[in-house]
């Protein structure tokens, strides 16, 4: 006779689209291993809509901090704009909670380390809504690549080209370094890149540039890179919220094959294709083929992974060093933009100002400011 599983008492920080469009259908997916017992939002015409929708018995609370004594809940899900991620997230941890939030889990690696120390602190863990890799089409691609069996990886192009307009960036917090803590570096492109540093692993070096070119914003609203691989791997990464022809691409050629993705804002297997090198046998080919089980990325699958962690009491992926590598990766490549010098990994530590912020001590900066100094 098999055991039920143990239900896991969540609540929710936020309760806008991503937390009613995102969260809680995962919620649900779930609701055999979650109980969903308390919502917060500020806002009380949204607390009480995002109630009507997800259940009366869910207690709603305008207070983190009144909500955490009142409900000690198990996990935390934070979908809240990305300048309260460090404070609510900190508050979970030291009240026992494990918590899931949304990206970016902070605003630099300062913030991130004070996480860290929380974690220690309490024994619960925080993890990043990065859910491209949770889905079987990547975990799919990671065995292959990780495993050899496609050879070395040796080139790679990341690319995440969406079109955000004026409205978009109406909301005061949008677009602005203490809000936000950057442009489609920290709020749009860090999905993808996200999911190629998961595909090929650990980086080394990052040589970038950014630009304002169209927005009224403070951060840039273009960013590019060149990234060397501690494999010897090379790769172009762009983040752009100016592009009309909207696409969501990572490409890896290794020596065997080259393994592409593309989607917009969420991937099935359909999505990736495996082309091979004129040696390789068909037989050996047609075993790349995506998995017949079609899990699509999603906070859903996120979210039972996290749960599966939950319950075997270790770190959920998503957290730890796997969290900070990818913010690390963002701050080196604003550290790059800024500087125009290459970052290397593990250079960006207390005493380095893009440690304390993104934009490394210029919220004023301009590009073309930058340009006529070094003239």
């Amino acid at each position: 006779m098999s055991l039920s599983p143990v239900r896991r008492r969540v609540a929710v920080i936020g309760t806008g689209a991503i937390v009613s469009g995102g969260h809680l259908p995962a919620l649900r997916a779930h609701a055999d291993r979650t109980e969903l017992v308390a919502a917060v939002d500020v806002d009380q015409g949204r607390l009480d809509a995002f109630r009507a929708a997800a259940g009366e018995h869910v207690a709603g609370f305008t207070s983190v901090s009144a909500m955490l004594d009142a409900v000690r809940p198990d996990l935390v899900l934070i979908g809240t704009p990305p300048s309260l991620h460090r404070e609510q997230t900190v508050a979970a941890l030291k009240a026992g909670a494990w918590v899931l939030c949304e990206k970016p889990l902070c605003l630099s690696l300062a913030e991130y380390d004070e996480i860290a120390a929380a974690e220690e602190a309490s024994g619960a863990y925080a993890s990043v809504v990065f859910q491209h890799r949770y889905g079987s089409g990547a975990v799919h691609a990671r065995e292959l690549i990780a495993s050899g069996e496609l050879g070395a990886p040796l080139v790679a192009h990341c690319q995440t080209t969406w079109h955000r307009d004026a409205a978009y960036y109406a909301a005061p917090w949008r677009g602005r370094w203490a809000t936000e803590g950057g442009g489609p570096t920290m709020g749009h492109g860090i999905h993808q890149y996200d999911l190629l540093l998961h595909l090929l692993g650990e980086w080394d070096e990052v040589r970038a540039m950014a630009a304002r070119l169209v927005h009224d914003t403070e951060s840039e609203d273009v960013s590019t890179a060149l990234v060397r691989f501690c494999n010897g791997a090379l790769a172009t990464v762009v983040n752009s919220v100016l592009s009309p022809d909207e696409v969501s691409r990572i490409r890896v050629d290794c020596a065997d094959a080259t393994v592409e993705l593309t989607h917009l804002y969420g991937h099935g297997n359909d999505d990736w294709s495996y082309t091979p090198a004129r040696h390789v046998p068909a037989e050996r080919a047609a075993a790349w083929r995506t998995p017949a089980h079609d899990v699509p990325s999603s906070h859903t699958a996120q979210l039972g992974t996290l749960l599966d962690a939950y319950d075997a009491g270790a770190r959920p992926p998503g957290s730890g060093q796997q969290a900070r590598s990818t913010l690390e990766f963002a701050a080196a490549l604003y550290k790059a933009a800024f500087t125009g010098r290459p970052v290397r990994a593990g250079e960006i530590v207390p005493g380095d100002p893009f440690y304390e912020a993104m934009h490394g001590g210029h919220p004023d900066w301009a590009p073309e400011e930058r340009a006529e100094e070094q003239a």
